[in-house]
Order: C-alpha cells, then sequence, then structure tokens
C-alpha cells in the first residue's frame, strides 16, 4: 500500500520538513568533519610527542668532546707557487774582430771586468804599420789638396781637378780611420761590466774574424724565469712584482719586478715564459740557481678564513657548526678563495663565533657539546 506524504505549505512546516528530511545526510556530513578533525589533532600530538622525545633523547645523550676555533678577520690570498730557475740578465758572446796572434790574455775565467777593461791583446804590429802607411797616404792627400786650393783661387787649375783632389784626399782620410779602427781591434775590450763565464782565447792562438773568444755574464741584475700555465696569463699580467725564493741561498727571499711576459707559449707544456727581474750587486745569485714564484693572484683582506675540513658537503649543501654556550648550530655557508688548506667565509659566519673544526662529524643541530680546546691559529691543532 502506497502512502502520499502531503508537503506542507506554511513557512515552518516547510523548514522542518526540509531539516526532517535531510537529518541522515546532516548526521554523515558531520562525522565526516569530526573524522578529519580528530586526524589533524592526532597528528599534531604525534609530532609533538616525537619532539618531546627527540628533545629527551638529546638531552639523556653525553656531549660530544670537540675543538673550535675563533673566527678572527685575517688576510687570505689565492695564490700560485711555480718553480723556475735564474739567468744572466745578458749573455754575450764575444768574437773576434780581425785576425792576427794572441798576444797576450789579461784575464781569467770567473774574473769580474768593468766595461772597457782589457781582455787580451792580439799581435799588433801589422795593423801599426797599416796605420802608419794610412797616416803618411793622409798627409800627403792634405797637402796636395791644399796646395791646389790656393791655387785653384788664383784661377790656374780648373775644378775639376780641385775636385779629384778632395776625393783623394777624402778617401786617404777613410783609410785612415779603418787602419785606426783595427789597430785599436788588436786590444779586445769589455763591452759591459759582468763576469767571464767562458775563455776560448789562449796565448799563441791564431784568431780569424768572427772566431770566438769568450762570454761575458752580467750579474749585476739576473732574470728569474718562469713557466706560467695559460690560464693563469692574464691575472699575472695585471700584477707588476713577484715574490720568489731562493732555497740555495738559504731560503733567500727577493722581489721580482715582472720585465717579460711572452706573446705566445714556449713549450709543450703551453706554459708562458715570465721573466723577473731581480737586483744582484753582490752577485750571489748565480745563474742555474732554482727559484719558486709566490704569485699573489687574488687577496682578501679582513677575511674570515676557516680549515677546509670544518665544511661539510652533503648533497647541494655547504655547511659548518657553529658553538655557543655549548650548544651547535649548523649554518649554511658561502665560500670564497682558497689559500693551503684555509678557506675564506663570505656568508654563514660572523667575526668572533666559534667554528666547530674537530668533532663536528658526529654532532648536529641543537647538539650539546663540550669544548675541550679553543684555538685561533689553525696551526696550534694538528689533527
Amino acid at each position: 500500500m502506497k502512502t502520499d506524504f502531503e508537503k506542507p505549505k506554511s513557512m515552518r512546516g516547510k523548514i522542518v520538513f526540509f531539516f526532517w528530511y535531510n537529518f541522515p545526510r546532516f548526521v554523515l556530513l558531520g562525522m565526516a568533519v569530526l573524522i578529519v578533525m580528530l586526524f589533524y589533532t592526532i597528528s599534531d600530538k604525534k609530532a609533538a610527542i616525537q619532539a618531546e622525545q627527540e628533545a629527551a633523547i638529546k638531552q639523556e645523550r653525553p656531549p660530544v668532546n670537540t675543538v673550535v676555533m675563533q673566527a678572527l678577520p685575517t688576510t687570505i690570498s689565492n695564490r700560485l707557487n711555480l718553480p723556475g730557475s735564474i739567468e744572466a740578465w745578458t749573455y754575450l758572446d764575444l768574437t773576434s774582430k780581425i785576425a792576427g796572434t794572441v798576444e797576450e790574455v789579461l784575464v781569467n775565467e770567473g774574473d769580474m771586468v768593468k766595461k772597457d777593461d782589457i781582455l787580451l791583446k792580439i799581435d799588433s804590429d801589422d795593423y801599426r804599420i797599416a796605420l802608419e802607411r794610412a797616416q803618411a797616404a793622409y798627409k800627403l792627400a792634405k797637402a796636395d789638396y791644399e796646395r791646389d786650393k790656393s791655387v785653384y783661387s788664383k784661377g790656374v787649375i780648373p775644378p775639376a781637378e780641385l775636385e779629384a783632389r778632395e776625393t783623394g784626399m777624402q778617401t786617404a782620410k777613410a783609410d785612415l780611420d779603418n787602419a785606426q779602427l783595427r789597430y785599436e781591434r788588436c786590444q779586445v775590450k769589455a763591452p759591459i761590466d759582468g763576469v767571464v763565464r767562458r775563455l776560448n782565447a789562449k796565448t799563441g792562438m791564431f784568431l780569424g774574424v768572427g772566431d770566438p773568444i769568450g762570454e761575458i755574464l752580467q750579474l749585476d741584475r739576473v732574470k728569474a724565469v718562469i713557466g706560467i700555465p695559460e690560464s693563469d696569463v692574464t691575472a699575472v699580467r695585471k700584477l707588476s712584482e713577484v715574490a720568489v725564493e731562493i732555497k740555495a741561498l738559504g731560503e733567500y727571499l727577493a722581489s721580482g719586478k715582472i720585465h717579460f711576459i711572452s706573446s705566445s707559449p714556449e713549450t709543450l707544456a703551453r706554459l708562458y715564459r715570465l721573466e723577473l727581474e731581480l737586483d744582484n750587486p753582490g752577485h750571489t745569485i748565480l745563474p742555474g740557481m732554482f727559484v719558486r714564484a709566490d704569485i699573489v693572484k687574488q687577496s682578501s683582506k679582513e677575511a674570515l678564513a676557516i680549515p677546509f675540513y670544518s665544511i661539510i658537503s652533503r648533497n647541494d649543501e655547504q655547511y659548518i657548526f657553529v658553538e655557543n654556550d655549548g650548544v651547535v648550530e649548523k649554518r649554511d655557508v658561502k665560500t670564497g678563495i682558497m689559500e693551503g688548506w684555509m678557506i675564506e667565509i663570505l656568508e654563514g659566519l660572523d667575526p668572533g663565533e666559534h667554528v666547530v673544526v674537530e668533532g663536528h662529524r658526529d654532532v648536529e643541530d641543537g647538539r650539546k657539546v663540550q669544548v675541550v680546546k679553543v684555538i685561533t691559529d689553525p696551526g696550534e691543532y694538528s689533527l
């Protein structure tokens, strides 16, 4: 039997009918909201309980023994330390400009000489005779020219004859100058101040034109020659001086002025030749000595630098641990230039703070630690 419900016609009846008809739906909706609220309440409670448990565990664990370093402003540099060698400033090979027999050698190998010092003498008799002959010829040609010049003024001889006399005198003068020069070259003189490195000529030896006499080195200043990798040429070009160390002289330190950088590599290793000028008044620096060049490419003053091993790198993170009142804090850092085993910290560290340099891999953020030593210089502590 089917029963038909007649909907109420009054407003109150309609409202009562609506709520009564949809009551089951409202109950279901309320229960769903209640379940969601209970789920979030339980999750929050669980997170709070877990945090309390972790905090309790941290409190229960004994503090980790650590060594910390106080970060103080310092200077850090990006350096190159490259090997090289010493070369004489000038290698001067001496050759004979005339032919003749060596009459006397006045120096020995290793002697210091000054410019225009006589090194050796070549037999000069033939050149002296030639000089005297040239002097006489010039004297005669000059006298003939002077005589004809006085006669020419009276119109006795033609101009062509006077010009021939003048040309003859000039030729005789040139022959005289040549004879004088060749005679002077019988004494071989030092062209520069330096050291006699090699002496080929011996007394009694006949020398032809172009034959080697010896070699002189200029040592009042010397070159430190360094090979520069192509990746560093641009940085080196900006410098004016480079510090060098010569261990053969008891770790002698000097400052060399940049004299020359080659425009192309000179070795198969693609190294560019760098020449440094070093003053050497006492000639203590000798060619062939090995040197180390300390090339500062970039320098940062008042920088905060810490040992690079105190930085932990995981995934894409770089961080350190900073100790404050016995508790460590994790800090993300940004690094700069590196020198030796020290690295510059650009962001994430303030002056005076204590960086954990030993024990930092056994702690986590918020962990209690026991500081067994505070250092300011990494050299005070050895791992």
